[in-house]
């Protein structure tokens, strides 16, 4: 309209920075971390992240450059969420579980102009810098991260890290009065997540200041997070930058409990020494919770909201999470949507049904947040909607500003994703007649047996309610008269011994006889850092046990 203008007094680009600079002013004196017995309050950690930010620019770090990091949930992890994209950066947090010669590659790939390491993962780090020297890759600088409240070490020649650059030494010689780089357009990256799917080929997902900003508002409400939470770090702040929490947290003045390594004893500990009022993890960490042994427990100081992601939570679990006196939600989103993408939000009316029927509801991927514009399950060939009648399968499509800038190096797959105006998931699920989502399986995961189609998640969920599973992964076994038939990976409870066949009666007298498992093999499961099970690796092992019909066999199943 006439009149309107628009200036640096009505326009500022959206970055996540902002964040840490209100918190330093409205929560000074508050804690922002606390680990074991070091904290810093939110004074503290502006003036730390603005002097990191100042050193990364003094060595050379152009704003545009990658910086890399390798470390688990400790509170230089938390800082370099800051520190880095306020140097102009962009931050790429690398998996813990990864070994040196992934980690080379990705320093490759992403040209990494520095990688801050933590001195437990020395090694790997070390590993994949011997690996780079031997090709034309320039090498990124080394920092160290000592344990924290530690020290310095004299890194001369007597040292075990002769030369290597240390992480608060960096801090100390920062300037306080470094101008913060902020970004001139809010599309531009703040940070580079490969991502650590089931695949074992991990693409550069790039995430912009505004989707980043956007998104940890969006967690900070579907958390229901007031201000000045207490979140205990379970999520790893490598994984889609820890949902978007480390700045998330920040908005809203809160502490962060952070942890090294994530054990059922330190969960309890952790939430009653600290009154801790929010965390999150993947299903094996609630998991880790129920199957807990009753001496590490400890009573919750109130009721703990938990937020749950990757894959979908059997109804088991949520009711035995209830019990114990954690509230949970869940999530639904991929690395391409800056992790939550989605929310089974929760409708009163639902309070009244049976407590079985509310877990069903509950393990729903449910509807978009209010950071994301549109969620909708697809045809993926004719890109027209799928009824809502619970019953038809279609693919799973995200649009918004919390969808990826795109892929790393890689037009063709960031094309192929974004086909059709819709990022596509790659995962089936259905529409029920109020709208919710929910998630059937990957569309690689999906068996068609004899024809029909088996949602491994469901058949999951059946295995997993026996009392004797403690986990449970369904494949497809291929099959010379079926096509396919579902293979049952079960890792039982410690000091049950169960039989194959009585977990195949089990899921018969819950299912439909072609839907239940045909094979079930007694095993641990290979996972990803971040709690999904590697089906890649078990379908081979399928593979490998080759059919169990013949082509002859007329049996009914």
């Amino acid at each position: 309209m006439e009149g309107s203008i628009r200036c640096s007094a009505n326009y500022v680009p959206l970055t996540p920075i902002s964040f840490l600079e209100r918190s330093a002013i409205v929560y000074r004196d508050r804690l922002s971390l606390i680990f074991d017995d070091v904290t810093y309050t939110w004074a503290q950690t502006h003036q730390r992240c603005t002097k990191l930010a100042s050193a990364i620019s003094q060595l050379g770090v152009s704003p545009g450059d990658v910086v890399a990091v390798l470390a688990p949930n400790i509170p230089a992890m938390y800082e370099l969420h800051f520190g880095v994209p306020m140097s102009g950066a962009i931050l790429c947090t690398l998996n813990t579980r990864h070994d040196s010669a992934m980690v080379s590659v990705l320093l490759k790939h992403s040209e990494a102009k520095m990688l801050f390491v933590d001195y437990q993962l020395f090694d790997i780090a070390q590993g994949a810098l011997e690996i780079l020297s031997k090709t034309t890759t320039k090498l990124p600088l080394l920092v160290l991260i000592l344990e924290c409240g530690q020290p310095s070490p004299d890194t001369g020649k007597n040292s075990s890290f002769p030369g290597t650059l240390i992480y608060d030494n960096l801090i100390a010689k920062g300037e306080l009065g470094f101008e913060v780089r902020r970004p001139k357009d809010e599309w531009e990256p703040i940070s580079l997540n490969y991502t650590s799917g089931t695949t074992s080929s991990p693409k550069g997902v790039i995430y912009s200041h505004r989707g980043a900003y956007l998104n940890s508002l969006a967690t900070v409400l579907l958390n229901e997070m007031r201000s000045m939470p207490v979140y205990l770090w379970c999520v790893p702040m490598f994984h889609c930058n820890g949902w978007c929490l480390p700045w998330g947290i920040a908005a809203q003045g809160g502490t962060s409990v952070c942890q090294r390594s994530v054990t059922a004893e330190g969960i309890f500990d952790n939430i009653y020494e600290h009154k801790v009022t929010h965390m999150g993890g993947a299903p094996t960490v609630l998991n880790m919770i129920i199957n807990s042994p009753l001496e590490v427990r400890k009573p919750l100081p109130g009721k703990v909201a938990v937020m749950t992601g990757a894959s979908p939570p059997p109804p088991d679990v949520l009711f035995r999470m209830e019990e114990l006196g954690f509230i949970v939600t869940h999530s639904y989103g991929l690395t391409e949507t800056y992790g939550p993408g989605a929310i089974c939000t929760w409708k009163p009316e639902w309070d009244s049904l049976p407590r079985d029927a509310q877990a069903k509801i509950k393990a729903r991927q449910g509807v978009h947040h209010l950071g994301m514009e549109e969620l909708d399950i697809k045809d993926p060939l004719t890109m027209k909607s799928v009824p809502a009648d619970a019953k038809t399968m279609g693919e799973v499509m995200f649009r918004g500003n919390t969808v990826m800038n795109g892929y790393l190096k890689d037009l063709r797959a960031t094309q192929d994703a974004f086909k059709g105006g819709w990022f596509r998931s790659g995962d089936l699920g259905v529409k029920h007649s109020d709208g919710y989502i929910e998630l059937k399986d990957r569309s690689k995961d999906i068996i068609i047996s004899g024809g029909e189609n088996i949602s491994t998640i469901e058949l999951e969920g059946v295995i997993f309610s026996h009392p004797a599973v403690l986990e449970a992964a369904v494949v497809g076994r291929p099959d010379d008269y079926w096509g396919e038939t579902p293979c049952a990976f079960v890792k039982l409870k410690e000091g049950y011994n169960v039989k194959p066949e009585e977990i195949i009666q089990f899921c018969q007298n819950r299912l439909p006889r072609y839907m239940s498992p045909k094979t079930v093999v007694f095993s641990d499961l290979p996972k990803t850092s971040t709690g999904k099970t590697q089906k890649y690796a078990l379908r081979e092992k399928a593979k490998a046990m080759g059919s169990l019909f013949k082509k002859n066999n007329n049996s009914r199943l």
